[in-house]
């Protein structure tokens, strides 16, 4: 078992967060190969550095709170699998293996990037956002298909009527999706229909090329995909409205009773009155 004073370290979120900033540094500057190398032994060196911290981590919060404790947590949880997940790039420090038969592990490194996961779990209020966030997929699944749906209408209907004219957008119906959607998007909506006029085009078919484009990015891109985000985010905050609906329901049930209070003092208060008088 470590010492208390590392352990009490190790359990402080504030260090651990530290760790994750100067994690994400060294990832980020490690993707810029023409460093010196001296530099980029040094990031690498920290890097691994980090990933042994992560699993001495681990280590020590399973021996604090033992296994079923720390893994009942679903942010244990995470942590637990980011950690594993980033062993290669660990255990790789060890091995020469760029120009050995085990090559492939290199590409294993890769996972190190997932530690980065754990910087979401510092976040403010970052539960009830995941909460808001599964319930809004809940209720806005039908639509999210449904707009699935129609974008592989168009994509299909885009496929078999230009094709010919413009293969590298709408050469095949998976292509065909790709640069739908993107219109929907309102991402390259005009270029796509401007690459594929050209001269020999009747003024008729250029203009027809126009407004179907046209009439895809409104029923898909501004009606289609603002319907979508409009639902999403309703049901994201739906959440907060029926808690603001309870707490203003309850102070009306409060004020209710203060008023048949003073209701019932007043009427008390012209009896006394009244039975004074006539003594």
């Amino acid at each position: 078992m470590p010492g208390k004073s590392i352990r009490n370290l190790f359990l402080n979120d504030t260090f651990i967060l530290s760790i994750i900033l100067v994690n994400t540094v060294t990832i980020f500057s490690e993707g810029f190969h023409n460093l010196p190398e001296s530099l980029f032994i040094l990031i690498y060196f920290i890097d691994s550095a980090i990933t042994l911290l992560f699993i001495f981590e681990a280590i020590v919060k399973i021996q604090y709170w033992g296994w079923k404790k720390y893994i009942k947590s679903n942010w244990n949880k995470l942590d637990f699998i980011l950690v594993v997940l980033s062993l290669p790039s660990f255990v790789l420090v060890f091995m020469h293996v760029s120009h050995s038969d085990l090559s492939f592990l290199l590409v294993l490194r890769v996972s190190r990037v997932f530690k980065f996961l754990r910087f979401f779990k510092f976040i403010p209020g970052i539960m009830d956002l995941a909460k808001g966030v599964k319930r809004a997929l809940k209720t806005s699944v039908v639509v999210l298909l449904g707009f699935l749906v129609y974008n592989l209408i168009i994509s299909v209907l885009s496929c078999s009527l230009f094709s010919d004219i413009s293969p590298k957008y709408f050469g095949d119906p998976a292509t065909s999706f790709y640069s739908t959607f993107r219109i929907f998007t309102v991402e390259g909506w005009y270029e796509i229909p401007e690459r594929m006029l050209n001269p020999e085009m009747s003024s008729m078919e250029v203009f027809g090329i126009k407004i179907y484009f046209m009439f895809i990015l409104i029923t898909g891109g501004i009606f289609g995909l603002s319907l979508v985000n409009s639902i999403f985010v309703d049901a994201m905050i739906s959440d907060n409205t029926d808690q603001l609906e309870d707490k203003i329901d309850t102070l009306n049930q409060k004020l209710d009773s203060l008023l048949q209070m003073e209701t019932h003092f007043l009427d008390e208060k012209d009896k006394f009155s009244n039975k004074k008088e006539i003594e």
